[in-house]
C-alpha cells in the first residue's frame, strides 16, 4: 500500500510538472521583425524556433515565405494588419473579406492564432482601428474561423494614465473605450506593449534596475491587498485597472511586446537583457497580483534589426544574431529541466 501511495504521489507530481511545462510553453512567443538587411531566411528562422522550443511567433505583416515555412509546424502565429492598410479596410467590408481570404484563409496549415489590427496607433489614425477590427472579425466569422482566431489591436502602454499605484490606472485616450467594448462583447483580448526597460531608463531616480528586471528581493510597494515585487506586474495591473474602469473587467491582457536591449542605451547590456528575458519567461506562468495564473507574453525580438528607425537602442533587442547564434543563453522552456530532473 505504501508503495502504491508513493507511486501515485510521483505520478501526480509528474502530471503537475507536465502541466506547468505545457503552460510555460504556451505562454511565451517571440516577435519576429524583419527590418534588417542581414537576416536569415524564414525557413531557417522557423527551424531555429523548433530547435529552441519557441511555439509562437508574431510577424508585423503578411509574408509568403514565412507562411510557407510555418505550414504544418503547429507554431502559433500572431499577424499584424499593417497600419497603412487599415484605412482601406475600415469602411469597406468587401476589402476586409478579401484581406482575410488572401492573407489567412488561403494559407492552409498555418496556425493563425491572433490577427493584430494596427500597431500602437494614436491620433486620427487610431479612429480606423475599431471599424477595421470589426470588419476583420466579421469576415473571419463568416468563414467559420472566429472560434479559432482572435482579433485585437496592439496598443502602447502610454494609452494608460495614472499608472501608480496600479489601481489608479485608467485610459487616457478616448479611442480606447469603444475598442474595449468590442473586445468585451466578442471575447477577444487586449494586446499591450509592456516595456519596464523604458520606464527604468527614463526614470532611474525612482525605478531601480532590480525592480525593473524581476530581481527585487521582496515586495517594493503595496496597493491595497496586492504587493508588487516587479515593474512588469505593476504595469500590467494598471492596464487591468483601466479595463475595469472602462467596463471591460473580463478582457484578457496579452503582453504582445516586452524585452530588454543588449546595447545602445542606459542599462542595455547582454547580461541585463538575458536576466530580464529569462526572468520574464519564468514569470509568465505566475501572472500578476491582480490576475494570477498563466499570462501570454511575446518577447521582443527575435533579431537585432539593423535597419529599424529610431534611437540606437531600438536596433538591439535581439535574442539571436543574424547568423542564428544566440546573443546570450536563454531557455524558453525552463520547466523541462525540472521534469528531466524528476
Amino acid at each position: 500500500m505504501a508503495k502504491g501511495n508513493a507511486f501515485s504521489l510521483v505520478a501526480v507530481a509528474l502530471l503537475v510538472l507536465l502541466a506547468a511545462n505545457l503552460m510555460s510553453v504556451e505562454s511565451i512567443g517571440v516577435c519576429y521583425g524583419m527590418i534588417g538587411d542581414n537576416l536569415s531566411p524564414p525557413s531557417d528562422v522557423v527551424r531555429l524556433c523548433q530547435s529552441k522550443g519557441i511555439h509562437a511567433l508574431r510577424i508585423y505583416f503578411p509574408d509568403q515565405a514565412t507562411f510557407d515555412a510555418l505550414k504544418g509546424t503547429g507554431i502559433d502565429l500572431a499577424m499584424d494588419v499593417p497600419n497603412n492598410v487599415l484605412p482601406s479596410l475600415a469602411y469597406d467590408a468587401s476589402a476586409a473579406s478579401r484581406w482575410v481570404q488572401n492573407n489567412i484563409l488561403a494559407h492552409d496549415g498555418v496556425s493563425f492564432k491572433y490577427i493584430v489590427v494596427g500597431n500602437e496607433l494614436f491620433g486620427d489614425a487610431a479612429n480606423n482601428i475599431l471599424p477595421a477590427m470589426s470588419k476583420i472579425w466579421d469576415a473571419l466569422c463568416s468563414a467559420g474561423r472566429c472560434n479559432q482566431i482572435q482579433v485585437s489591436t496592439a496598443v502602447s502602454f502610454s494609452v494608460v494614465k495614472n499608472t501608480y499605484p496600479p489601481s489608479n490606472g485608467e485610459f487616457g485616450e478616448s479611442f480606447m473605450f469603444p475598442i474595449v467594448n468590442f473586445l468585451k462583447n466578442t471575447g477577444n483580448p487586449l494586446m499591450v506593449s509592456i516595456y519596464p526597460y523604458f520606464s527604468y531608463a527614463q526614470n532611474q531616480a525612482q525605478i531601480s534596475q532590480d525592480y525593473a528586471s524581476f530581481k527585487a528581493p521582496g515586495p517594493v510597494f503595496s496597493d491595497g491587498q496586492y504587493r508588487y515585487q516587479n515593474l512588469f506586474d505593476a504595469m500590467v495591473d494598471s492596464v487591468y485597472s483601466a479595463l475595469e474602469k472602462a467596463k471591460g473587467p473580463r478582457v484578457r491582457v496579452i503582453a504582445l511586446e516586452s524585452g530588454w536591449p543588449g546595447s545602445g542605451g542606459v542599462g542595455a547590456t547582454l547580461l541585463n537583457a538575458q536576466t530580464y528575458n529569462q526572468n520574464l519567461i519564468e514569470h509568465a506562468r505566475n501572472g500578476t497580483p491582480k490576475r494570477p495564473g498563466n499570462m501570454e507574453i511575446y518577447i521582443f525580438a527575435m533579431f537585432n534589426e539593423n535597419k529599424k528607425e529610431g534611437d540606437e537602442v531600438e536596433r538591439h533587442f535581439g535574442l539571436f544574431n543574424p547568423d542564428l547564434s544566440p546573443a546570450y543563453p536563454i531557455n524558453f522552456n525552463p520547466e523541462q529541466n525540472v521534469c528531466n530532473a524528476v
